[in-house]
Order: structure tokens, then sequence, then C-alpha cells
């Protein structure tokens, strides 16, 4: 095997010692949950009685005795939502694949489940990023009647399946299997989409143009099958060893996909203490997810070109499970991790493409032959990352994982390690005068990654679409600065509705970008875009007194955000612009988190509520130009 690179051992090194107490805290938790034994013995008869009540006779008798384990199932299922339509029938198909398997489970409770790609430009949209810790804090509901001795969870979309994860690690006793539904088949061509999209911005084709547009490419049960942060979800939970291998991208209503169903029903009653009485397979989620795994996630984001979503749930996932991750870890892993995939928004291909081309196995492998993954890690199939270079193959009514592919089958798509599309990620942090914050290069083009060029600021991304559709923005260079859009000011709401107009003005052949404190979706395209500035405008950070006509930089390549006005002056202007307040935040049930906007971290920490997942919030001072 061949040994880790050496800025991959030295991040994972400084995080094992930066997570000292805090995973050692975790560690010693999750394992004293899990040495009390199975949770329903000892409950009172009453408590018992209550939680076995609405069950079958025989699977009563089951849930009265210890020797069986009982596996919750917690699942995301909406029939409004494509991604998540395919698990209407997951539950009764789990329950019988774990009771032949020698368990028994319990649907143990749902969590929300929207879709940003219908809140986009909508006040719903202010609720999104909320909604991965209202998912987390479900889950731990749902698992908390401690009738458990392991679980299924059911989820794929934007903060569907890190709300999922968080909750589960705080029951990491529990053995834990994510089970995936697919992306849908390949519909319109991802490229024609964005080019409908970019002829509605500039009034070329009308509603109805785009509305068959947008239906022929999203037109199925299915994940979205753009590489956004649905998809990267996906396929993190697989090197994170959670999900089966080769599970990610197998498309919903097939034979395979109920196979690889039905075997994590099976897979999660041997990895628990009732299905491993030698103690030998009892894989406990809090100890898959350990400082190795966190690193292997980021390197294949980064090796993937993945949504830029990421750079806070990876670090809030990896709160949850006491380790401390960084801006400064993604970044210097992205120095030395190549650019491995193309997909849409990076390419032309979708995912289905690239799970043809070779998928998560060709990319498990060659990571590996690179030292740019830990091999030496647990996983739900077993120890060892290698077991992610193989593909599940149904053969008759027999499911196997055979040996997945040694080369790429299509180099336009999928690449070795040792010829990247780039040498270094698809993300990088930017540092400057105006804090630090995020951009995804994958899918900017070399010239395009370095803008200079007057601010124009807006507080609220309307107005900018307003000022577009007026004809002010034409024939001029500038940097977009939408601001109060972060976690503190109104739940950084995506602002992916401005990626059209902005390409327009690009390819008109102005030198455009944006810089925002709030987010720009998995799907941030070809216009560069520093996105999750920190601190945010609505605590202060200097986003808040930046002026039209001010000069800003925006540099991808030496990972710059600077502004170029005198310090001193900066500092001493006034606060001006202003977050949504009173009355704006009334409908759409925005005032229901105001506590959540109170409470919420900053985005470098994982934008989360949690008090021990979430650093305080702290002034943080201006920072002096380079």
């Amino acid at each position: 095997m061949t040994p880790p690179h050496p800025v991959l051992a030295e991040v994972t090194a400084r995080l094992v010692e930066r997570s000292t107490v805090g995973r050692a805290e975790y560690v010693a938790r999750i394992r004293a949950a899990g040495q009390a034994g199975p949770a329903r013995g000892q409950l009172a008869c009453a408590n018992l009685a209550h939680g076995f009540a609405a069950a079958e006779p025989t699977e009563k008798q089951a849930l009265r005795g210890r020797t069986k384990p009982n596996v919750a199932i917690v699942s995301s299922y909406n029939d409004m939502l494509s991604a998540h339509q395919p698990y209407r029938d997951y539950p009764e198909l789990l329950k019988k694949s774990v009771i032949k398997a020698g368990g028994i489970a319990q649907f143990a409770g749902g969590v929300p489940a929207m879709c940003d790609g219908i809140t986009q430009g909508r006040d719903g949209m202010q609720l999104s990023l909320f909604s991965r810790d209202v998912i987390a804090m479900s889950t731990a509901i749902a698992l908390s009647h401690d009738m458990f001795d392991g679980a299924l969870m059911l989820g794929v979309c934007d903060k569907i399946t890190p709300g999922l994860l968080i909750g589960a690690l705080s029951f990491g006793h529990l053995p834990t299997v994510f089970v995936p539904a697919g992306p849908m088949a390949s519909g319109l061509p991802n490229s024609e989409k964005a080019r409908i999209r970019q002829l509605y911005a500039e009034g070329k084709v009308g509603r109805e143009e785009l509305l068959e547009a947008e239906a022929a490419s999203y037109h199925s049960a299915g994940t979205c099958t753009f590489y956004g942060t649905a998809n990267s979800n996906q396929l993190l939970m697989e090197v994170l060893g959670l999900h089966l291998p080769g599970s990610s991208f197998v498309n919903p209503s097939t034979p395979l996909r109920e196979a690889l169903t039905r075997a994590a029903g099976r897979r999660v009653v041997e990895l628990t203490a009732q299905g491993a009485p030698d103690g030998q397979s009892l894989t406990p989620i809090g100890e898959i997810v350990d400082e190795k795994a966190i690193v292997n996630a980021c390197v294949a984001l980064l090796a993937s070109g993945g949504s830029t979503n990421h750079t806070m749930h990876l670090v809030a996932i990896a709160r949850a499970a006491g380790i401390t991750l960084t801006w400064d870890d993604l970044s210097d892993l992205s120095a030395v991790v190549p650019l491995l995939s193309r997909m849409y928004p990076n390419g032309e291909a979708d995912v289905n493409h690239f799970h043809a081309a070779g998928g998560i196995a060709f990319l498990t492998r060659t990571l590996l032959d690179a030292g740019l993954l830990h091999d030496d890690v647990r996983t739900v199939a077993g120890h060892g990352l290698w077991r992610y270079t193989q593909e599940p193959v149904l053969r008759g009514d027999d499911l196997t994982w055979e040996d997945g592919p040694t080369a790429s089958l299509d180099h336009a798509v999928l690449r070795p390690a040792s010829d990247p599309f780039s040498v270094d990620g698809g993300l990088r942090m930017l540092t400057g005068p105006l804090g630090r914050a995020v951009i995804k290069t994958s899918a900017v083009k070399p010239e395009h990654r370095l803008v200079t060029a007057a601010a124009v600021v807006f507080d609220d991304q309307h107005d900018f679409l307003e000022a577009f559709a007026a004809g002010s923005l034409d024939g001029r260079d500038f940097v977009a600065v939408i601001r109060y859009q972060g976690p503190a000011a109104n739940g950084m709401p995506e602002l992916h509705k401005l990626t059209p107009a902005l390409g327009v003005l690009q390819d008109r052949g102005q030198r455009v970008a944006i810089v925002t404190d709030g987010r720009m979706s998995g799907a941030s395209g070809k216009v560069p875009a520093a996105i999750h500035v920190t601190p945010e405008a609505a605590l202060g950070g200097p986003l808040s007194r930046i002026q039209d006509g001010d000069v800003v930089t925006v540099d991808a390549d030496a990972g710059r955000l600077d502004l170029h006005v005198d310090h001193h002056d900066f500092v001493a202007r006034p606060i001006t612009g202003r977050s949504p307040q009173g009355r704006e935040w009334a409908g759409t049930g925005r005032e229901l988190f105001a506590a959540f906007r109170a409470t919420v971290g900053p985005a470098d920490a994982g934008a989360s509520v949690f008090p021990g997942v979430a650093a305080p919030r702290q002034e943080v001072p201006l920072v002096q130009p380079a």
C-alpha cells in the first residue's frame, strides 16, 4: 500500500492533536453508552410495553427479549421531492431484510426534507441551512426512545444527509448504515439547461420554453443528476464508509438498487452487538467517523470538485464527532489533491456518466494509489477503504462485490491522479481585508479567476436582479457584493438565482465576480464567487463597511480577497446597510427560527446552532491588508 502523502499525514496529525480533548470525551461517551447493552432491556415494563404496543405478535415477542437487535429506520421520505420519493417503499423492504438476517426493525421517525431547487430566490430558502440542524434534532428524537441496537438512515439531499449524520453521531454507539436512493436517469444535458436559463435571463426566451427545459432536466424520481450538494453528499458518505460500496449512484427502481437496499438491512444487523457475538464486527458509527475518515472525506470533496456547502457541513459533522476541522485543513489539502472529475457544473457530464466511467470505485483506487486517502479506517463494509474500490454486481439473485475498474473508461469525465484535470483541488480558501471566504474553482476558467474591479454593493439579491434587468450593470467590470446574507442575518440562503445574470454579463466580455457572506450552492458555476465570507456583515464584518466604487480583487489562484482602500480610512467608516429585521421576518415560518439566527455560529465553524458543535461568536478585528 502506498504510504500517505506528506501533506495528508501532516494535516491528519494536527487534526488529531487539535482534537485530542474533544475526541476523547466523545469516544468515552459513546463507549459508555454502548457498554450499557441493549437499551430496551433496561426500560421499565410500562416503558417497554409502550415501545412495542403497535407491533405484530411475533415482533412483540422479539422486542420483549434481548437476543435480537432492534434496528431504527429514520427516513426523509416525502413524495413531492424527486430524490426522496423512492424511499416510500424502503421501510417495509428493510424490515423484511432485517428480520431475515435475524433482527427486528421499527420505523423510528421521519425528518423534514426541503429542496433548495424549489426555494431558490424565495423566502423559504432562509430556512434551508437551519433545516440541517432541525434534521439532526429530529434524528436524535427518533433515536431517543432507547429501543434500538442499530440504525438505518434514509436521506439524500443538501441538508438532509449532513443533518442525519450529525444526529446519528449523537447516538454514536449505534451501528448505522446510510441507505441511498440513487440519481434519476439522465435527461436534458445540463449545458443545454444552463443555456436556456441564460437566454431567459436575457429575455430571449419565455417562461414556457424555460419550464420545458427544466422539466426535461428534472424529469423523474431520483436525485438531480448534476454534481451539486446532494450528489456530493452521496459520494462523501461512501468515502466515509457509511454506504455499502458502490451504492451511491445506482438508479432507483432497478434490480440492483433493490438488492443494495436489502443488503443494507442485512449488514446493519451484522454490525450490532447481537449480530456480532464475537465482538469483531461490532461497528458503532462514532468509531467509523474519526480523524482519518474526516480527512478522507475532505480529499474526496476536493478531488471530485464537490459542493462548497461541505466547507460548512464537514466542519459541523466533524465537530459532532469531537473533531475540530478548519478551513486551513481544507486549504492545505486542496493544494496537493488533484481535480480528477468533471461533472456539471464543472463539465458536461452528469453523475450517471461519472458512475459509468468508473465512479467512486476508480476515484477511491487512484487516490489510494497516490497516497491521498487513508486505507486504515473502519467502514460498514469492514476494515479498509480498499473495499470501496469494489463494485456491486447482481448475478441472478445473488449480490456480490467484485473489483472495480483499474482505469477510467472516459478520460473526459474521470481521470487518474497521475493525469488530473488540475494539479490542485476544486475548492480554495481566500483571505484578505474582507475576511475569509471559499471559492469553487473547478468550473471557473483560468482566465476568469482573477478579477479586480469596482464594487457594486447590494443588501438583497433581488436588488441585484433588478439592477441587471434595468441594464445598469451593462458595459462595465464590477465585483457584486451581496451582503447581509450570512447565517446570523437571514439564515444564509443560496444565491444561485444570480448565476444566469452574472453568466450573461461575463459572456458579453465583462469581467465580473461576486463576493458574499451568503451561499451559491453546490451548483456554483463559471463566474468566480467568493462565498461564505466570514465574519459576516450582520456581525460587523468588513462587508458592512464596503461602499460602491471600492476596488476589490478576487484572486482564486493566489487565494486572496483584497480591498484596495486605506485600512485606517476603512476602519473609521460607519457600518452601512442593514440586515432584515422586524416584520421582514414574519411569514413562511421564518419567525420560528429567531433563536437560530441569534445563536448560530460562523460559517467557518460549520454554521451550527449546537453548543459544542458551533464555535462561539466573537468580534473579529479587521484584517490588515497584505
